[in-house]
């Protein structure tokens, strides 16, 4: 019996050709006509419509949180060439300078700060037994002071960084709170909601350095389609 050869379904894209800038209009076109009414700020709904496009979840809607200066602080700080200190090497390495350099021609991986993997930060660690992430963070308080603080992977960095805040009187630009897991990630999230600084949080225990990324380049969007 001849088995009929099934056609790679590659080969309509072979056809006809899309550029991937295309399909991300495309998949913004699918997010906004499925999410509906949202009931954001124009600015807000470019950072969540980024997030339900690296996720496929549209129930983020029910945990994004932003403070009213969120958007702005973050704004003024990537048009000054703020520091980004992120948790993870993963969000480093994800995170796109040719969309910062479109907001402020300086930006560098020099601006993008992360010594989860510092050998400083591994003895340090061992002595203490304490988490790498905390340790991380407060080698990179100089950075923090107006910087943009990421947090898609360690909870307790989030909960060091709060503390910095109440006690030290360290004032980030802006706090994006998006540890993921089960241990020290609600609270860390909340601890923050209640202190006097810019964020964008994702309540609860969901998560990760996608969305971290996601965020900030949300912001750099948004920041080099502002006027001066």
């Amino acid at each position: 019996m001849e088995v009929k050869q099934q056609r790679p379904l590659v080969r309509a894209l072979y056809e006809n050709p899309i550029k991937p800038e295309e399909i991300e209009q495309l998949s913004f076109k699918c997010i906004e006509e499925e999410a509906g009414a949202h009931g954001l700020k124009p600015d807000e709904w470019i950072v969540l419509r980024r997030m339900i496009h690296t996720t496929a979840s549209f129930d983020l809607r029910a945990d994004i949180r932003f403070s009213p200066d969120a958007i702005s602080s973050a704004v003024a700080a990537m048009k000054r060439c703020a520091n980004i200190y992120v948790d993870s090497n993963m969000m480093r390495g994800g995170i796109s300078l040719e969309r910062l350099r479109k907001v402020n021609p300086a930006y560098g991986p020099e601006q993008i700060h992360c010594h989860i993997a510092d050998k400083d930060i591994a003895e340090e660690c061992k002595k203490a037994g304490l988490p790498r992430s905390l340790f991380a963070v407060r080698k990179a308080k100089k950075a923090l002071e107006g910087g943009i603080a990421v947090f898609g992977n360690a909870p307790v960095a989030l909960l060091e960084l709060n503390r910095m805040i109440m006690e030290e009187g360290l004032r980030p630009a802006l706090v994006i709170a998006m540890p993921v897991g089960f241990v020290h990630v609600v609270e860390s999230k909340e601890e923050l909601m209640s202190l006097d600084v810019p964020y964008i949080a994702l309540a609860g225990r969901r998560g990760g350095s996608p969305l971290g990324v996601s965020v900030i380049h949300s912001l750099s969007i948004i920041a080099s389609e502002q006027k001066e």
